[in-house]
């Protein structure tokens, strides 16, 4: 009996494997979860030819993480040599699409530790904090740097997360400061390399002649976190007020521009964001709804004259503009922000007021000094290499950490060391 209980087992177990097989292969498979349909058989005795690896497990509705970096990562690649490391088939897919740098998918841990014992690969770079990075964290036979997807005075900027890291790649001092002052036991001057803020330098603008519609505004909400602490989303509390009295004002087009995310742990944010992208498409032209998905955030803000946005790397991202900006207050009571100058400086709009959003947006295009303070957030937030700077200041940062590498790995192995 018990023979045929296991001939069961298997059999069942078999029947899900395929089952899961023909899932992933299949274009219903979640955007929220990686396939890990993998080369693990073609890479099994593979190695990298390259100094530097990206690692990004994540899955597609994650690909807004990375894909601000590939002309970064195009830079790195000519002067050091670059792999990126993927866990879901159809984010390769889409990143060689983009780049001229290898991609790969491994599924399964055990083919990354073989090929990573096999190459000299001697830096990672992490743009998020996904669990999975931690498969890659735990070789000791390269450096770790973290470097984010946008810098931002949410409070998961200067997560205790960033100790697991050898290094954060900061993009000024604003970010430095952050961290000093909200983290315990992390030794900045040690740990945190300013390089300055590549992500929006080689994105592509709108053509010629759909650039900025005159006096537009351009609303940029978050998405609603995962926990309560990073819960900074506007959708729900300003949103469909917000838009219907910009509308209902007639003085500024609106552009809604809604993060990949929204609505992904919470029915009622992905009410709100219907809500909003109906009353803006029954208002019709000029006004519009742009997604992710359609163009990069840089094009995006190059069509509009002023930004409404969240607490997020979205007001990082416009402040070089130079344009007026608004953030909004976050109506989460326990949202957590690691304000790093820009949130005392900036006008900032509660809940209760969103249906007058047009008259600060008016005040604020009317306020000639404006400029100059955003001008002073500029250099806190991204100098001093921005912009001209930047894109060498990242390749050299990344040469100098894989020269400390080099050396401090022939030390080890000086003392002994073996293995990874």
């Amino acid at each position: 009996m018990c023979g045929v209980r296991r001939l069961l087992l298997k059999f069942r177990r078999r029947a899900q494997s395929a089952v899961l097989r023909r899932l992933r292969r299949s274009r219903f498979f979640p955007r929220t979860v990686a396939d890990r349909r993998g080369e693990d058989l073609a890479l099994a005795s593979a190695r990298f030819d390259a100094s530097v690896m990206v690692y990004f497990p994540g899955a597609l509705d994650t690909t807004y993480q990375i894909t601000p970096w590939l002309p970064t990562f195009e830079a790195v690649h000519r002067a050091h040599r670059l792999v990126v490391v993927c866990q879901d088939s159809r984010v390769a897919a889409m990143l060689r699409r983009s780049s001229s740098f290898p991609v790969v998918t491994i599924a399964r841990y055990g083919t990354l530790d073989g090929i990573l014992s096999r190459s000299e690969v001697k830096l990672a770079l992490y743009v998020s904090h996904l669990p999975r990075n931690f498969e890659s964290l735990r070789f000791s036979s390269l450096l770790h740097a973290y470097i984010g997807h946008g810098d931002s005075d949410k409070g998961v900027s200067a997560s205790n997360q960033l100790k697991a890291y050898d290094f954060v790649f900061a993009p000024g001092q604003a970010a430095v400061e952050r961290i000093e002052r909200r983290l315990m036991r992390f030794d900045v001057a040690e740990h945190c390399r300013i390089v300055g803020q590549p992500l929006t330098l080689s994105a592509p603008l709108p053509a010629e002649g759909e650039a900025a519609t005159s006096g537009a505004v351009l609303y940029a909400p978050t998405w609603e976190g995962a926990q309560p602490s990073v819960a900074y989303s506007s959708v729900l509390s300003h949103g469909e007020e917000l838009v219907r009295g910009l509308l209902a004002d007639g003085r500024f087009p609106v552009l809604y521009r809604p993060h990949p995310l929204i609505g992904v742990t919470s029915p009622a944010y992905a009410m709100a964001d219907r809500a909003v992208r109906e009353a803006i498409v029954a208002a019709g032209a000029p006004h519009r709804v742009i997604t992710a998905e359609e163009e990069s955030l840089e094009a995006s803000f190059a069509r509009a004259n002023a930004l409404i946005c969240d607490v997020s790397a979205v007001a990082t991202g416009w402040l070089p503009s130079l344009k007026p900006i608004i953030v909004t207050l976050s109506s989460g009571p326990d949202a957590v922000s690691a304000d790093s100058g820009m949130l005392g400086v900036v006008p900032r709009l509660a809940g209760p007021d969103a249906g007058r959003a047009a008259d600060l947006v008016a005040a604020e295009l009317a306020d000639e000094e404006g400029r100059a303070r955003r001008q002073a957030l500029v250099a806190h937030y991204l100098s001093p290499y921005w912009p001209d700077g930047v894109m060498d200041r990242f390749v050299a940062v990344c040469g100098d950490v894989i020269a400390e590498r080099d050396a401090l790995r022939a030390r080890l192995v000086e003392l002994g060391a073996t293995g990874v």
